[in-house]
């Protein structure tokens, strides 16, 4: 699994957004395969201008601190990119580290607010906020 400091490091040998915008779509390639039965309404993402769904599964055998585990699917390459870097973000921590990383500051420093469309950058919201809310919703039934 590719961590957030090698796509960083990708990004910044990379100067074309063209070349950016390639290894994003190639990002999205990694995802592993979501399930066609998670393809549902329940995880389906609103504010995407795509297609996007988010599937979590909450792993409570790491100890007290339960982790939150990710699939991601989308019907845009580039969606699924971008699915792909929150996922490495995000999948696979607890709660607390969900609510204290700021994934839009993670996508602004990768200059991603200037080359993305209004609607994508609402959909980058919709799925940031999607799983801050299921972080909250994890540390309420923890609590």
């Amino acid at each position: 699994m590719t961590t957030i400091d090698e796509i960083r490091e990708n990004f910044a040998l990379l100067d074309e957004w063209d070349d950016r915008y390639r290894y994003v779509i190639e990002l999205g390639r990694t995802l592993a395969p979501m399930p066609e039965a998670e393809h549902s309404a329940a995880n389906k993402v609103n504010g995407c201008a795509s297609q996007v769904w988010l599937s979590k599964q909450i792993d409570r055998s790491a100890g007290s601190e339960p982790r939150l585990n990710y699939l991601g699917d989308s019907d845009a390459h580039i969606v699924r990119g971008l699915i792909a870097i929150l996922l490495t973000l995000y999948s696979g921590q607890t709660p607390q580290q969900i609510l204290s990383t700021d994934a839009i500051a993670v996508f602004d420093e990768f200059g991603f607010r200037e080359h993305l469309t209004p609607q994508r950058s609402n959909g980058l919201r919709s799925m940031v906020e999607r799983i801050r809310s299921d972080a909250r919703e994890a540390l309420a039934a923890a609590s």
